[in-house]
Parts: structure tokens; sequence; C-alpha cells
């Protein structure tokens, strides 16, 4: 049984459609995403719809929040934000369909399952403390056990901080799937994780970087109203020019 983990797509849809692409030649038998569907890409909408279209098992992640909350309390959300970070998630609130704004509404905070015949998957969006906290690669048995707090799955499947990773700790194994849209590491190729299991017992795990025609997403940037500074770390791969 092949498991396919995407995560912080951020509204990069040529990269979502090329790891679906990729996903689909491997005939995996199920994709799943650990959220951040948008923020700062130029495709939020096409997107959710896309992962809709797909029967992507979904939760929600830290920025999809601020969106849904956006499309809600718009003034109550600028208020708390620095002008330049308001910028782009008030671009991104106004791309969003009904529809979609629906699809996010509804998205779970984790999802658990049961894999493989009896192997427990937790997948979270940064932690299982919230979505806003992270798993690093440094991360150590006795500090992820603290965030699970008694929980004791077999997999742990996160995202948020866009560095990929793959960690065992005895029969658990814990992987951040990194960036399907927006990789911050240097690299400007997109990622995410591929598991495969049987028999109660994951047989491999690994990350898999692609290459997708980012030049369509540039494109799309400089023919919006988000700020440059978002062509050069989707080209890049990093994530320096944040605005204030």
């Amino acid at each position: 049984m092949l498991l396919a983990f995407l995560s912080d797509i951020h509204g990069n849809l040529p990269a979502l459609q090329s790891a679906l692409a990729d996903i689909k030649r491997r005939h995996v038998d199920k994709i799943y995403c650990a959220g951040d569907l948008v923020g700062y890409g130029p495709f939020p909408d096409e997107v959710c719809r896309l992962l809709l279209q797909e029967k992507v098992t979904t939760i929600i992640g830290n920025y999809d929040a601020k969106v849904r909350s956006a499309l809600h309390n718009p003034e109550d959300v600028k208020k708390k934000m620095k002008p330049g970070k308001w910028k782009i998630l008030n671009w991104t609130r106004k791309h969003i369909s009904p529809k979609s704004a629906r699809f996010l509404a509804a998205l779970p905070n984790c999802h658990r399952e049961i894999v493989a015949g009896g192997l427990n998957l937790l997948i979270v969006h940064g932690s299982p403390v919230s979505f806003d906290d992270t798993i690093y690669p440094s991360i150590t048995r006795n500090g992820l056990e603290k965030k699970l707090a008694g929980e004791k799955p077999d997999i742990v499947v996160c995202g948020h901080t866009h560095i990929p990773f793959i960690k065992r700790f005895a029969k658990m194994v814990v992987v951040n799937c990194g960036s399907t849209g927006q990789p911050v590491d240097g690299d400007p190729r997109p990622s995410y994780a591929l598991f495969e299991i049987a028999k109660k017992r994951v047989l491999s795990a690994r990350i898999v970087r692609f290459g997708y025609p980012y030049a369509k997403v540039i494109q799309a940037l400089e023919n919006s109203s988000l700020p440059r500074g978002l062509v050069t770390d989707f080209r890049e791969g990093n994530k320096k020019r944040e605005p204030a």
C-alpha cells in the first residue's frame, strides 16, 4: 500500500498539479494533505478546488485558519497584523470563491486513521500541540512524546516548517512533508512524502522532490498585486523576503 502526503501548497497550483501527476504515476493508493493550502501563491481558489476534485483527505493549516478568520472578520484580523502580511492575506481572501471558503471552513485540525490493517496514522499541521507549533529535524523522542501527550501513533505526519525530514523512534515514524508549493530550504523543487506500508509495518518512507513549471507561478505573481519579493522566494526556494 502506497500513501502520499502533501503539505504547505500555499496557492501554487502548477506545483500541486505536478505533484499529483507524479503521485498518480506511482499508483499511490491514497493522498493526504497536512494543511496550508493557500497564502503567498497566486492560485488559492484553484488549489482548493483541485484538492476537492481529487478527494484528497485534508486538514487545516495555520494560514488557512487566518484566511478563514479574515473571510468573516477582516477588520479584526487586519488590526492584529503588520501591513505587509495583511496585504497578502487580504489578497488571498479576495480570491477565494464561496465554495472554497466552505471547504476551508469544514477542514478539521487533525486527522486520525488506521492504515495497513493496524497502523495508527496521525496527521497534524504544526504538531499535536497546535497548528502553529513546530516539529523540526532536531526533535528528540522525549520532545515528540511531550507534544503527543500520551498518544501513541505509529506514523506522525506534519508540515508547517517547510523543512522536509523523516525520523524513526523505535516503531514510530515522524515525517515532515516539507512544502509542496513553497520550499524554503534553498532548493526550489517542492516536496511530498511517500510511504510504503504493509502488514502493520512501514516498509519504506522517503521525501520526493520534483520539478514543476515554475514560470507559470512566477508569471501569475507578476500579474497580481502580491508583493514582488514573493517572485524571488518562489524562484529560489527561500522565504527571505516576507514583508514586515
